[in-house]
């Protein structure tokens, strides 16, 4: 590599004081000044035109900057201002060299741009030399009077300027000896600074708050060339480390960080250029705002196509991530330590605001991530506590401990998550997603409680209705005296043991003691509506219980056979017994007695409906007070009132409306039977009978066989009798029971007639005793036959006298 390439001249202002941002900037990139940090130093050089400044800085700093020929006149060799790299030095070193001051070119008056490029070379450079002949030194009107001037007027507009080292660089020395030519030039450069015009608060300050004054001397390059560069050698030496504490730029205030120098070089230029005082702290500030901005949007940037922050940022989308926080800290610790890493020699105030803001920025970029997080986190927790709870409760653990101890544990272990998943950089309150979990949890742990006590309050219920219904309604079925206390005792016993055993079963649920209370007040009300529900709908099934009431007295004797009714059955009494029985069970189902308060229904019902003598008073005046005719009883809440006196009267009547029936069958069957048990004649044609058949029997008496065709023809006639049933044919009437009979009389006779030809075509057997002769085979049957037809009969006796009474619900069913 040439020494060209290596230390990459760059021309930075031109002679039009244009500034050169591109190729500052190519320039940063190829000697990598950017990597330096605060270890650079910057070096310009000052002095009148052709007084050999780009001479000296090749041979003192390697660098190639264009040179005069001195054998084509002397004339301006460098406009503007040239930036190059001092070769071999370390730390990284740029040298300016500024175009040459009184030079003909610009003119006599035109000493703008030596201002400006002065003014430039003192805000930016740590040391600055000036290059000045031997023999001007002493002299009023030397050449390094205006430059000097200068250089000190320039120095005043900066406000608060860095402390520079001024570097007099004495050349084309001559005998007289530098210890006597430096006390001579530092008394010329005090005089100059006492004259320079100086704002209020630097009138009385000392040149060497400003300026570090450094004197060097060198042979002439002409004349003595190699003395010259031996001298140049030895002072090279001292630009090697000059940032260290007491080199030659020992004084670091307010240096800008290398990264910042294109830019601060830019900045600087633009406020001389607009002819504006400098302060340089103030500058330095703005510089390292700028910069660290750009620095933190770079690393904003970087982090937000980091490869690792999309990947978690992805799968936090749709799955907890194990250990969110500390990946995501890690790649947020990488993003600013690269921020620090470039920014760390930019002012600190700036820095600390610049990476507290990129902080910021950075996690307002993941708090949706770490919020999905939280979610994931408080979803799992959720999912894993109604899981975890309800095995408890299905192992058979207490509610309340259950709740309490699922509780705890899974809000520990929510605690954990959060810590797992917190960031390093942020201090974000969980709180809120931790109150919304608590109330995920006392939300699920209520509704479970209020599913598992519903479940046991219909258990309960359940269990009050199996026990009461049935018993209440056999009760209620079997109405009398005793039904109420019975099933008030039925009640108090099955709610003391149902409450007993709820407050029990209830008692692990960590409930208040009124709210407990509620329940089982709650409980009893439940058992009291049972019974009082099931009254309800046994009153309105009343009249079927009352008809079936009175159909089983009425038809039914003391030992619950079905009555025969003979002339001896009191039909009258057996009908007003049935109607009290039926009146009871009205006077009972009539109202609710859950209370045990006295009523006087039962009198009242007895007095206005069973009572004749009652019942002819109100027959014959209708004037007269109905105690029936009213919408409630005396005594009585209307709550409690199950039937009303009115609707008892008129369940009362149509009740005796379809029980009449009954009853005239029964007194239409008792007549029927008086009539059939009535069959022989009177005494007197008995008499008369035996007189005037006296001849006949004695006829009979002569002639056995006449005996024994009458006996078969009784038999016969008895057989047909049986099998046809006249008593009961004229049961209901002589024309019925002709019409009936004869329809069945031809049937009935050919029936007989095959019988006694089947019996007599059956084969004799060999035993005489087993097999009786054929008379007494036929007799045997009649006999047997008789027997059947008797049974039979009797049968159809019973079956026809019980058709009355068998009528009855059929008829009162329709009605219904």
């Amino acid at each position: 590599m040439d020494k060209g390439s290596e230390c990459c001249p760059t021309h930075l202002i031109d002679g039009d004081g244009t500034f050169n941002d591109d190729g500052i900037e190519k320039f940063m990139k190829e000697v990598k000044l950017a990597e330096c940090g605060l270890s650079y130093a910057v070096v310009s050089i000052m002095g009148p035109q052709s007084s050999g400044k780009s001479t000296l800085l090749n041979h003192l700093f390697g660098t190639n900057f264009r040179e005069m020929d001195a054998f084509k006149g002397r004339s301006q060799t460098t406009k503007g201002i040239w930036m190059a790299k001092c070769a071999g030095i370390e730390p990284c070193t740029l040298v300016m060299d500024l175009e040459g001051t009184d030079g003909r070119e610009r003119g006599e008056d035109d000493t703008a741009f030596e201002k400006q490029s002065a003014l430039f070379a003192l805000a930016v450079s740590d040391i600055v030399l000036i290059n000045m002949w031997c023999h001007d030194i002493g002299r009023e009107q030397a050449a390094n009077k205006p430059l000097l001037k200068t250089v000190f007027q320039v120095m005043m507009r900066l406000f608060s300027p860095r402390k520079t080292t001024l570097l007099f660089v004495i050349r084309d020395k001559t005998r007289t000896p530098l210890e006597n030519l430096e006390p001579v030039l530092r008394e010329d450069i005090q005089k100059i600074w006492d004259s320079v015009p100086k704002p209020q608060a630097h009138k009385e300050t000392p040149l060497n708050e400003f300026f570090n004054v450094e004197v060097v001397a060198l042979s002439s390059f002409e004349e003595k060339e190699e003395q010259f560069k031996e001298q140049v050698a030895s002072l090279r030496q001292r630009f090697y480390h000059s940032i260290a504490p007491g080199g030659l730029a020992g004084d670091r205030r307010a240096v800008v960080p290398a990264s910042g120098f294109s830019f601060s070089a830019q900045q600087i230029w633009k406020i001389i250029k607009e002819n504006k005082d400098l302060d340089l702290p103030a500058h330095t500030v703005m510089v390292a705002t700028v910069r660290c901005e750009e620095i933190a949007n770079e690393k904003h940037a970087s982090f937000v196509a980091n490869e690792d922050w999309c990947q978690l940022d992805e799968a936090v989308q749709s799955h907890p991530v194990p250990g969110f926080g500390k990946k995501l800290s890690l790649i947020l610790n990488a993003c600013l330590s690269e921020y620090d890493a470039e920014a760390t020699y930019f002012d600190e105030g700036v820095r600390s605001a610049k990476q507290k803001q990129l902080e910021e920025k950075l996690l307002q970029l993941v708090l949706p991530a770490y919020q999905s997080m939280l979610g994931h986190i408080r979803s799992g927790t959720l999912d894993g506590f109604k899981e975890a709870f309800d095995k408890a409760l299905t192992g058979g653990e207490g509610f309340s401990m259950a709740a309490r101890n699922c509780t705890e544990s899974f809000m520990t272990l929510f605690d954990e998550a959060c810590e797992d998943a917190s960031v390093e950089q942020a201090n974000w309150d969980t709180s809120k997603v931790r109150d919304k979990l608590r109330r995920d949890i006392d939300a699920r742990v209520a509704a479970v409680r209020a599913a598992k006590l519903s479940e046991l309050t219909t258990l309960f219920e359940t269990r009050l209705n199996e026990a009461l219904s049935g018993p209440v309604e056999a009760l209620l079925d079997g109405a009398g005296d005793d039904t109420w206390p019975a099933i008030r005792k039925l009640l108090w016993r099955e709610t003391e043991s149902a409450v007993s055993k709820f407050s029990i079963a209830i008692s692990g649920f960590d409930m208040d003691e009124q709210t407990k209370g509620q329940m089982m007040a709650n409980l009893e009300d439940y058992a009291r509506g049972v019974v009082e529900a099931k009254a309800k709908e046994e009153a309105g099934r009343v009249l079927i219980r009352m008809k079936d009431r009175f159909s089983t007295l009425f038809s039914h004797d003391s030992d619950s056979m079905p009555r025969v009714w003979s002339a001896k059955e009191d039909i009258r009494a057996i009908t007003k017994t049935a109607r009290s029985a039926s009146l009871k069970l009205l006077s009972v189902m009539a109202a609710i007695r859950l209370d045990d308060n006295a009523d006087n229904i039962e009198n009242t019902l007895s007095l206005a409906l069973v009572d004749s003598r009652t019942g002819a008073v109100t027959n014959k005046s209708t004037t007269s007070h109905d105690p029936l005719a009213s919408s409630t009883w005396d005594e009585v809440p209307s709550s409690k009132t199950l039937i009303t006196p009115v609707q008892c009267k008129s369940l009362w009547r149509q009740f005796k409306a379809e029980t009449e029936y009954t009853v005239t069958q029964a007194i239409a069957a008792q007549e029927a039977s008086k009539s059939n048990n009535n069959w022989l004649p009177p005494p007197w044609a008995i008499f008369a009978l035996v007189i005037l058949g006296f001849n006949e029997f004695m006829t009979l008496l002569r002639n056995p066989l006449y005996v024994g065709v009458i006996f078969v023809a009784f038999l016969l006639i008895k057989a047909l009798w049986v099998q046809l049933d006249i008593s009961g044919e004229f049961r209901n009437g002589a024309l019925p029971g002709l019409l009936s009979l004869s329809t069945k009389f031809l049937p009935t006779v050919m029936n007989l007639l095959r019988k006694l030809a089947e019996e007599g075509q059956m084969p004799a057997t060999a035993d005489p005793q087993r097999n009786p002769p054929p008379t007494s085979k036929s007799f045997q049957s009649g006999v047997t036959n008789n027997g059947a037809l008797s049974s039979s009969g009797s049968s159809e006796v019973t079956s026809t006298e019980n058709g009355a009474e068998d009528s009855s619900p059929s008829i009162k069913d329709k009605m219904t």
